[in-house]
């Protein structure tokens, strides 16, 4: 197959190709070999340091609840972080300056300081501004550096996926009378959405993970961080980071998973039926526009 983008590899190509996936997957077994190995030395491999995953104890006591603190600030960062983030991103295409300029500096502000900080900020600023108790005021830091990262982010992501639109969007709407509001939500950010689906996933994606910055800095109770009490517990500290991960790979190929089934769905409602009319068919159309506009019959009379 050939196209503008990709010319089809000849023979020599091929077997180059060959030569390289062969070398690549000899490369991947043996480092898989050599973890392995490394682990059966250090007795990382022994049932007594696997078995306390098989009761539920570990899960009820230790992984579960951090799973759900998890999902609790992924959920509600990602709830405020999308429309929050597609309000900056549409107000960075303002034709008014006091809109543009002072949403520009939100996000380049925002964008530019790492999670960690901001959310090592907003505890200190609920410390000493605010009433919130100690035992929830971890959930709300690691919500609000989410919120303020992610949503400077997915901001860029709205602004490119519109801009990335033709023109002729943009025209058509104005030819016919439309407001900039209402080409914005009408035509524009419903066309878009597919465009930016497969950025605004991998920034979920990011949420999901960072979720564990808190448990680390800020003693929030997520997955990570109570894996670390159940290593402890249970003196098993390479076995519980390898669930800890399985269980993010898990949870973020679900989330990416939904995405991909979304986007194709999105893709194919927006689909044409791809049917040609015929001359006599046209005809009938037009006969039948006409018909509707000026009426038939009596009723058509002036």
């Amino acid at each position: 197959m050939t196209s503008v983008l990709y010319d089809a590899p000849g023979p020599k190509a091929k077997r180059r190709n060959l030569l390289f996936s062969v070398v690549f997957f000899v490369l991947l077994a043996l480092l898989l070999w050599w973890v392995w190995h490394t682990l059966d030395d250090k007795n990382q491999l022994e049932w007594s340091l696997w078995k306390p995953f098989t009761t539920s104890e570990a899960w009820t006591t230790y992984l579960l609840p951090g799973l759900a603190d998890t999902l609790k600030a992924a959920a509600l960062s990602m709830v405020i972080a999308l429309p929050l983030g597609a309000v900056l991103g549409i107000a960075r295409m303002s034709d008014h300056r006091w809109v543009r300029i002072p949403a520009g500096a939100v996000v380049e502000f925002f964008r530019a300081i790492p999670v960690l900080l901001l959310m090592l900020f907003a505890n200190e600023f609920y410390v000493r501004s605010t009433g919130i108790p100690s035992d929830e005021r971890p959930l709300y830091a690691v919500v609000t550096g989410l919120v303020l990262y992610n949503a400077s982010v997915l901001a860029e992501v709205v602004r490119a996926g519109i801009l990335s639109l033709p023109k002729g969007q943009s025209e058509a709407a104005m030819a016919i009378g439309l407001r900039k509001s209402q080409t914005m939500t009408s035509i524009l950010l419903p066309q878009a959405v597919t465009a930016m689906l497969p950025a605004i996933v991998s920034q979920l994606v990011v949420i999901v993970k960072d979720t564990a910055l808190g448990g680390v800095m800020l003693g929030f109770t997520e997955l990570l961080n109570t894996r670390s009490t159940l290593a402890a517990n249970y003196a098993n500290v390479i076995p519980s980071f390898i669930v800890v991960a399985v269980i993010f790979i898990v949870l973020n190929f679900i989330l990416t998973s939904f995405a991909s089934w979304l986007e194709g769905r999105l893709r194919r409602s927006k689909r044409s039926t791809g049917a040609v009319l015929g001359a006599d068919k046209v005809d009938d159309v037009n006969a039948a526009e006409v018909g509707d506009t000026f009426g038939t019959g009596a009723e058509g009379r002036i």
